[in-house]
């Protein structure tokens, strides 16, 4: 990559809708959704902003934002329906015929591997607890490597594994819903050996650029006897999908309780921490701790932050924090660290005539990573969340993040103040 790029990010059970076509098969998401109760006044990603369909739309816009990339995450169901074995040729006909366009448009192609929405039949026989899971994706890696690593500019494996772990094991909030507090930690090591087996599997097909896409939120204390609880609070979010990539070793993990035994064996830290060519860096807010409260299963307590401004669902912004985490990153691994590329930041505001919530967002949080750079952090590319809005997961359609306006009831779309914004701030970066 020759020059920093300015993108797009997008995930595909958030926008593809077609859920049923082309064989497709069903994904943990698909099975959470229509479960009721789990979302949002039952809302499904089933339509979703129809990019299945809609893809030449899509793609339209982003030439007309004069972005350098789009990453997009590719659907495992729908290109293996059942996790292992047979592979549905639709399905990759469909990123195919996506990834010509985008190169077409001039636009690099940036795919991710893994963003939630595991097979349902890989669910079944114990998902993310289940390490078999870690070499069934690297079985799916070289599927969709073996069709596109010839035109793929940037390949991420894994989207927030913290998140999946987290959100979707732990606390039960997301996709597949299990509530097994500490107890969901070996999904955090099939997750990071997935990513070592995946990015193999990259690598010997050709893949140019290979990295992984992890969420950090900077932790602070909220007074001086939560700085114990703080710092479990960062290791568990933070170090533990960190440091095995760039260290080869696990910090001391006694706090969160540590593995089981038999889930790390003998050969998995060096296929884990094999160099990354890039550390993709999703930031939205940082996190206040507390102690934890005497009855409470976990060991700290989230505490609200009333003392910044808040987007509508109620997160700090707080731009100063994404730039010191950068510079933080830099302190922590130095030259063990990769290069940085911000692969996801945005916000959520309602519907505004003047969108002018989102442009401020965006702006403050653009100079916050560039004066970064110029303190010496490497960065090589920034992302916007989201190019269109979409399914926001648990709270389903109501939060609106994308530089484009989607009707979801007529799939029209429609340029936001802050789709002319960004494209503006492109043209200038390139003058």
């Amino acid at each position: 990559m020759d020059r920093f790029q300015w993108g797009v990010a997008t995930a595909a059970y958030q926008i593809e809708g077609a859920v049923t076509e082309d064989g497709r098969g069903p994904s943990t998401w698909d099975v959470f959704a229509h479960t009721p109760g789990r979302v949002r006044d039952g809302h499904t990603g089933d339509v979703a902003c129809d990019h299945y369909h809609r893809w030449p739309e899509d793609v339209a816009l982003m030439a007309g934002l004069g972005v350098d990339a789009y990453r997009f995450s590719v659907a495992w169901p729908r290109v293996q329906p059942s996790g292992s074995g047979a592979v549905n040729a639709a399905g990759l006909d469909f990123y195919d015929r996506l990834v010509d366009a985008l190169l077409a448009a001039g636009i690099a192609p940036a795919a991710t591997l893994y963003h939630w929405d595991l097979p349902q039949p890989l669910e079944d026989a114990g998902g993310w607890m289940n390490r078999d899971t870690a070499h069934r994706f690297a079985e799916y890696a070289a599927i969709v490597a073996d069709r596109l690593a010839d035109r793929v500019d940037a390949w991420m494996t894994l989207n927030e594994p913290v998140v999946v772990m987290a959100y979707g094991y732990g606390y039960g909030l997301y996709a597949p819903g299990h509530a097994l507090l500490l107890d969901a930690l070996p999904t955090a090591h099939h997750q990071l050996l997935a990513h070592g087996l995946g990015a193999a599997a990259l690598r010997a097909r050709g893949a140019r650029r290979v990295g992984i896409a992890n969420h950090y939120s900077p932790a602070w204390p909220a007074s001086d006897d939560a700085r114990a609880a703080t710092a479990t609070f960062d290791l568990m979010l933070n170090r533990l999908f960190t440091e095995p990539l760039l260290t080869g070793a696990y910090p001391d993990l006694t706090p969160l309780g540590g593995f089981p035994d038999g889930v790390v064996r003998d050969g998995d830290l060096p296929v884990i921490a094999a160099p990354l060519d890039f550390l993709g860096v999703n930031y939205y807010r940082p996190t206040r701790i507390g102690p934890a409260p005497a009855d409470s299963p976990l060991p700290f307590d989230l505490v609200d932050m009333p003392d910044f401004p808040v987007t509508d669902l109620g997160w700090p912004i707080v731009p100063d924090a994404f730039g010191d985490l950068l510079r933080d990153l830099r302190a922590t691994y130095g030259d063990a660290l990769p290069p940085l590329v911000v692969t996801e930041n945005g916000c959520s505001f309602p519907d505004a005539p003047d969108d002018g919530p989102r442009v401020a967002f965006l702006e403050a949080h653009i100079a916050a990573m560039r004066a970064a750079m110029a303190d010496g952090v490497d960065v090589r590319g920034y992302f916007a969340w989201s190019l269109l809005d979409n399914f926001e997961w648990s709270e389903g359609y109501h939060p609106r993040f994308g530089l484009v306006h989607v009707d979801y009831a007529t799939q029209q779309r429609t340029p936001k103040r802050s789709y002319a914004w960004y494209r503006d701030l492109i043209a200038a970066a390139r003058a």
